[in-house]
């Protein structure tokens, strides 16, 4: 169970108070659907999806707005069906990882390519100059992005021992989106997809060696019951969004929209915020460091923490550089090549070379 908030997250508790001030002008009554995050248990759900939308749009639109908001596991969902979701309209707002939705969106992927992001700043930028882009290709999907927000950092989580990359070579490393996928292989890992709901028991039973997913995602899903060692090495950010359904979106009255923009706007904020704390923090509550752990649960079993080389983060930035990047303009097409070099490149320092 995630902790309640403490000193450790007191911006997002000044973020959450900012966020329901009264709404100006008239909102009708109504009631607005979300999926949000995967597990209800996760801190970005615990900490801003039910205090922003659960509690606050109602409170700040004095009941005039209900939400209800449920996890993808509470509706039995993967993940990937987030885009499908909205485009029909059977939710009004749906949040998902941009590389799992890269499916239906090819473009998406190239806001968070593994190795592209060493820090979470980094992070930020590109996915700030990359939303316009976005929004213009989710329009053929009848949707738009209207909040970009990562997950803590995507580290390994091992069943046995590691000291490098080089050491797993040969380790079957569960991984999501295409270009972990690239990234895996390069370093001679075999990549396995299993869902995330479904880590845990593969971890346990040695389906898969190890696991990639956030430092506080793993603390949320107890992984470190089956899991004995934890990189601090970020390979993504898995940056996600909120998107909305484009009809509905254009339809609402001036008094709705304008109260969820400033939502919205406050909730980047506040899980921009929470990424960058809880990244930490999940390593600390992972290996067992109970001072420092504020955010999520203390391991019962602790981790042992394997501190990145500087050898293995230019490894990292090498193998983006070198076959990441390619793979997604592969995938993509020479399109998302020129996307790339006129968006991202200027912020990330790596240009694209066919």
């Amino acid at each position: 169970m995630i902790k309640c908030i403490t000193a450790g997250t007191a911006l997002l508790a000044a973020l959450a108070a900012s966020g329901v001030a009264s709404a100006q002008a008239p909102i009708p009554k109504q009631t607005i659907s979300a999926v949000t995050q995967p597990l209800p248990t996760s801190a970005q759900f615990t900490l801003v999806d039910v205090p922003f939308l659960r509690e606050g749009l109602p409170k700040a639109s004095n009941g005039q707005i209900t939400v209800q908001l449920s996890s993808h596991s509470e509706r039995n969902l993967g993940g990937n069906e987030i885009v499908r979701l909205v485009r029909s309209g059977q939710v009004d707002i749906g949040a998902g990882t941009l590389s799992t939705l890269s499916g239906d969106v090819p473009l998406l992927d190239g806001i968070d390519l593994s190795g592209l992001s060493p820090d979470i700043g980094m992070a930020r930028k590109i996915a700030d100059a990359m939303l316009p882009v976005a929004n213009k290709e989710l329009e053929r999907f009848n949707t738009r992005l209207v909040v970009t927000y990562p997950f803590p950092a995507q580290v390994l989580f091992c069943r046995q021992p590691f000291a490098s990359l080089s050491d797993l070579k040969g380790r079957k490393i569960r991984t999501f989106g295409n270009s972990l996928v690239d990234l895996v292989q390069t370093i001679g890992g075999q990549p396995v997809s299993i869902g995330f709901p479904e880590v845990y028991s593969a971890l346990e039973r040695g389906v898969v060696d190890c696991a990639v997913t956030g430092t506080g995602s793993g603390a949320a899903a107890r992984w470190p019951e089956v899991a004995s060692h934890i990189s601090d090495l970020p390979l993504s950010w898995a940056v996600a969004g909120y998107m909305v359904n484009l009809g509905w979106w254009n339809k609402l009255d001036a008094g709705t929209k304008g109260l969820l923009e400033k939502t919205f706007a406050d909730m980047t904020d506040a899980l921009w915020t929470l990424g960058d704390a809880a990244t930490r923090d999940g390593i600390d509550c992972n290996i067992g460091a109970k001072d420092a752990c504020k955010i999520h649960s203390l391991a019962a079993k602790p981790m042992t923490e394997v501190k990145a080389t500087e050898a293995d983060k230019a490894l990292v930035r090498q193998i983006m550089q070198s076959t990441v990047l390619p793979g997604f303009v592969k995938r993509c097409g020479a399109r998302c090549g020129t996307v790339y070099n006129d968006v991202i490149a200027p912020i990330s320092k790596v240009e694209f070379k066919p």
